[in-house]
């Protein structure tokens, strides 16, 4: 029987499904391997607490030796640094629309914050949101590597540092994200060949125009294992805390590093190849597509083939061992992320399901 099977099967008269299981030793022993990659490589590790939005899993990532963490918006900023989280990094291009400039300037008063920027309207922006201290904000300039997603071109990093400077903002260095590693197998090591290359461009950019890089800022989960070199100082790893099945299909992960599962009951089997459980869109998300489903069950072939919002269509290719109606399966999410924001709590236990706790999603519900 599946390791995540036989925990569920200890837990299953003691939670509602669906419900996100945690395995908390899984989960630690992730969080402690992705910290000895940093210290082998020199790098200081910056979760990205977007994954989790827990500040218990949070905690755990900085006693384990994390220098502080990444956030993906200001309101999961906000939600840590109260938490007494005070090293913030918002790896994004923040436009300080509506109250976000006001929230910006409270964060940098209670913690060291830095923000992304990839274009000068922003950093106009942001200066004027941080009024007469200015300098208590640090920039971190974004540069594409090859996601085309945001960031600036890596040779005009400089210019954007030294339009930070001017307005009184302290640029402290450049990051990129390579996304473009999450295609393949075979992509994660050329993304990860590209961000070097992008971050290279953009310090030597800084330099021309008397900026020093003190941070050089790469992720992610996926490409990790190809992250290396002298220059970059730090990594924004996110689903390494719990992975996914997108991860073990690009062999960033193991199945047995697995540490989240949502638990799904069969609620119906009517048809002779599927059978439906109570774990739809809202409980995973639709990230997935017809050949590869939206989600698995551990141990087995079978694959989510559709979602409605209340419920998944489990097939069950032939020869698959059918569920009967009233069992409790571990779908695997094929992302990890989107499915944290459906839920409230964590049931956290550990590989033999013996133990129970329930952690609250502190940062759920916080989108801007």
């Amino acid at each position: 029987m599946n390791r995540l099977q036989r925990a569920l099967d200890t837990l299953v008269e003691r939670v509602s499904t669906p419900a996100p299981i945690v395995l908390v030793d899984v989960m630690q022993d992730n969080i402690e391997r992705m910290q000895r990659i940093g210290e082998q490589h020199g790098f200081d590790v910056r979760p990205h607490v977007k994954t989790h939005k827990c500040v218990e899993i949070g905690r755990r990532q900085v006693k384990a030796g994390a220098v502080g963490i990444t956030a993906g918006n200001v309101g999961e900023a906000e939600v840590f640094a109260a938490a007494g989280f005070d090293d913030i990094f918002l790896a994004y291009p923040i436009w300080p629309a509506g109250a976000k400039g006001e929230r910006i300037r409270r964060l940098a008063e209670s913690t060291r914050l830095r923000v992304g920027v990839d274009n000068v309207g922003a950093i106009d922006a942001l200066a004027d949101a941080m009024g007469d201290e200015p300098d208590r904000l640090q920039i971190v300039v974004e540069v594409d590597c090859g996601a085309r997603r945001s960031g600036a071109p890596p040779a005009l990093a400089g210019d954007l540092a030294l339009a930070a400077r001017k307005r009184g903002l302290v640029p402290v260095g450049v990051f990129t994200y390579p996304g473009h590693g999450c295609t393949s197998r075979d992509a994660r090591q050329r993304a990860a060949q590209d961000q070097l290359e992008a971050l290279t461009t953009a310090v030597r950019s800084l330099a021309d125009v008397g900026v020093t890089a003190e941070v050089v800022s790469a992720g992610s989960t996926p490409t990790i294992e190809f992250t290396t070199g002298g220059l970059i100082t730090e990594i924004r790893p996110g689903e390494y805390v719990f992975y996914d099945l997108n991860n073990t299909r690009l062999g960033a992960c193991t199945e047995d590093q697995i540490a989240l599962f949502v638990a799904a009951t069969v609620v119906s089997d009517w048809v002779p190849d599927q059978v439906i459980l109570d774990a739809g869109s809202k409980a995973l998300s639709r990230e997935g597509s017809l050949e590869r489903g939206f989600g698995g069950v551990a141990g087995t072939r079978a694959v989510l083939a559709k979602l409605n919002e209340y419920h998944g269509f489990l097939a069950l290719p032939a020869g698959e061992l059918r569920p009967s109606v009233g069992s409790v399966v571990p779908v695997v999410p094929n992302h990890v992320c989107p499915v944290v924001l459906n839920f409230e709590e964590y049931i956290v236990t550990d590989s033999t399901g013996t133990s129970l706790q329930r952690w609250p999603v502190d940062a759920r519900g916080f989108l801007n």
